[in-house]
């Protein structure tokens, strides 16, 4: 059984059972550290983002092409923008998942890395590990803070957005398309500064795997 296969049962059993400590405990035991894992988890983030980026332009488009819609088929214009703003609001979800996972291993690995700290005799080893550890939380939070910051801006898009569908899924008119024409340079302005956080958090996300890997 091959290195990834062992890695996905470990990671499937844990996810059953809900126990993260576990989880870790199990993977460092066939060579998978906290650290490793964190890259991983930060390149599942970055991963999300760009696909975020992605379905957030996707709906904007669709959502463009209803308003400036002049014939044919207005219900299959609209059920493009919906299924367009479903795939962005399930990207969104994915983001904010990916996220917390990051946390949820970063903090596993910090709390473990003062621990270790702790039991370094040598005090200029112990003061080299303190000051690598400084360093590497103060890029990581960095990091999150770009995350966060770019996630908080996709709530208030997807709202936007909700709320648009559902005032079209009850008066699909040439009429009630007009009446959301001046939210549509709303949001375009909105999922621009949206996109731009999203490009410097990936930029952030990018800047830590180089800095964490050897």
């Amino acid at each position: 059984m091959n290195f990834r296969l062992i890695a996905f049962s470990l990671v499937t059993a844990m996810s059953l059972a809900g126990c993260q400590s576990a989880y870790y405990g199990a993977m460092e035991k066939v060579g998978y550290h906290k650290r490793d894992i964190m890259v991983d988890r930060v390149e599942a983030a970055t991963e999300a983002q760009e696909e975020a980026k992605q379905e957030f332009s996707s709906a904007l488009e669709e959502m463009q092409s209803l308003i400036l819609h002049d014939g044919g088929d207005l219900q299959r214009a609209y059920e493009n923008a919906s299924d367009e703003y479903e795939s962005a609001q399930s990207a969104a979800d994915e983001v904010t998942d990916r996220i917390n996972k990051v946390e949820d291993v970063a903090e596993a690995l910090f709390d473990e890395w003062q621990t270790e700290i702790g039991e370094i005799s040598k005090a200029s080893l112990r003061r080299a590990s303190e000051s690598k550890l400084r360093a590497t939380r103060q890029h990581y939070q960095q990091m999150l803070r770009s995350m966060r910051r770019a996630e908080a801006k996709m709530q208030p898009v997807l709202t936007t957005m909700k709320d648009n569908m559902l005032y079209l899924k009850h008066n699909l008119n040439a009429q009630a398309i007009g009446a959301i024409k001046g939210e549509f340079s709303r949001l375009q302005a909105d999922i621009s500064g949206l996109i731009s956080d999203m490009n410097a958090s990936i930029a952030a996300s990018n800047q830590f795997i180089s800095n964490m890997k050897p």
